[in-house]
């Protein structure tokens, strides 16, 4: 398997639960796509949930090796919950070509989380290495 490139992240649950209180909406528009607001809200300890995927999506750009930056949007990863619960990334627009110059084949990601801190883990590998070659394909939820 190449590794192209690691991330990992850890932030404080409340940091995420301010931004939330203060900026509401316009917050969580800017920072999660529609499906990623739907799950975290569906959930009991739903801050918990929105840090975790905060840090799986800085995670997942230190993999890339692009920071936040011109022309890539919080919404241009979308991390989702496969059937079996573990989490699957998604890249489109900045992030998506920042990937694919990078010959990124596949980013994987491990996020957990608990009332104070959320942490994730991401890992760029190369193509041909892809989790969905080492696993059996999701049907699309």
């Amino acid at each position: 398997m190449d590794i192209l490139g690691i991330g990992t992240v850890i932030i404080e649950c409340p940091r995420i639960g301010k931004m939330v209180e203060n900026h509401g909406e316009l917050f969580l528009r800017r920072v999660y796509t529609d499906r990623e607001i739907r799950y975290c809200q569906s959930r009991k300890h739903a801050i918990e949930h929105f840090s975790g995927l905060w840090a799986a999506k800085e995670a997942i750009l230190k993999a890339i090796g692009k920071g936040w930056s011109r022309g890539v949007a919080w919404t241009d990863i979308e991390v989702r919950q496969g059937q079996s619960g573990q989490p699957r990334v998604l890249v489109a627009g900045g992030a998506k070509e920042a990937a694919i110059r990078k010959g990124i084949g596949d980013i994987m990601v491990s996020i957990s989380h608990c009332r104070t801190y959320a942490t994730a883990y991401a890992i760029a590998i190369g193509p041909g290495d892809t989790a969905s070659s080492r696993r059996p394909p999701e049907p699309e939820p």
